[in-house]
């Protein structure tokens, strides 16, 4: 059993491999992106809702909620970035039903990528609400001893990510190799719906780490009072 897609070769695109991690990134995009285009490219207010687009609000609603609850401030690109990342792999790992379909959060690359782009916005965003000054002076937090300690601890956050949802997605491959080499007529439909089950809550609790770890560095400094969040 191949457990990575990594390893699988689709075509050549001009003397360069195109690995099936590659290509099926591209499918989750373009799938992605065209559905984003059809539901919204009639987004008026004159406009009458139809099902799709109603689909489309309470999941941006669901998402923006969440991150209500936990980022101190009110900020759309936190729900922008989060959201992306919520929305890729969750498809990404209900899209591994259909036969053929090789997930590309199933590659260490993928997850790695994911972390990093998490392990940058971080300061990205921390530097864009506090300035420099105030989000270096996070580092030295609460004393310049700790520096070292917090520049580990900001490398790690990105390698959990990655291990974390790189370890749940191939430890359900596993089984699910093992379950088929013992009973292949009954366990496809039991592994199929916990796939589902897990590819949501795995796509969930990243989406959440991430909003976490990025609203950490967007909060306000400790020596200063933050009473209420900030207005929309």
């Amino acid at each position: 059993m191949q457990l990575s897609p990594d390893q699988t070769i689709i075509f050549m695109l001009g003397g360069i491999p195109v690995n099936a991690t590659i290509f099926y990134t591209w499918i989750v995009m373009a799938l992605l992106t065209g559905t984003s285009i059809l539901v919204t490219r009639k987004l008026r207010p004159d406009v009458p809702p139809n099902r799709w687009r109603t689909t489309l609000e309470v999941i941006v609603q669901g998402i923006q909620g969440q991150i209500d609850e936990i980022s101190v401030r009110h900020d759309r690109r936190l729900l922008y970035f989060s959201g992306t990342l919520f929305l890729f792999i969750v498809t990404s790992n209900l899209l591994m039903v259909i036969p053929g379909f090789h997930p590309p959060t199933a590659s260490l690359s993928t997850t790695t990528a994911l972390a990093l782009s998490v392990l940058v916005a971080v300061p990205i965003f921390g530097i864009g609400n506090q300035g420099i000054g105030g989000y270096l002076k996070t580092w030295v937090q609460p004393s310049v001893i700790m520096l070292p300690f917090n520049i580990v601890g900001e490398f790690s956050r990105g390698v959990s990510l990655a291990i974390r949802l790189y370890g749940n997605i191939m430890s359900g491959a596993v089984i699910a190799g093992i379950l088929l080499g013992v009973a292949p007529f009954f366990f496809p439909v039991v592994m199929d719906m916990l796939g589902l089950l897990t590819g949501v809550i795995q796509a969930y609790i990243f989406a959440i780490l991430a909003t976490v770890y990025i609203s950490s560095a967007t909060a306000p400094p400790s020596d200063t009072p933050q009473t209420d969040k900030d207005p929309p």
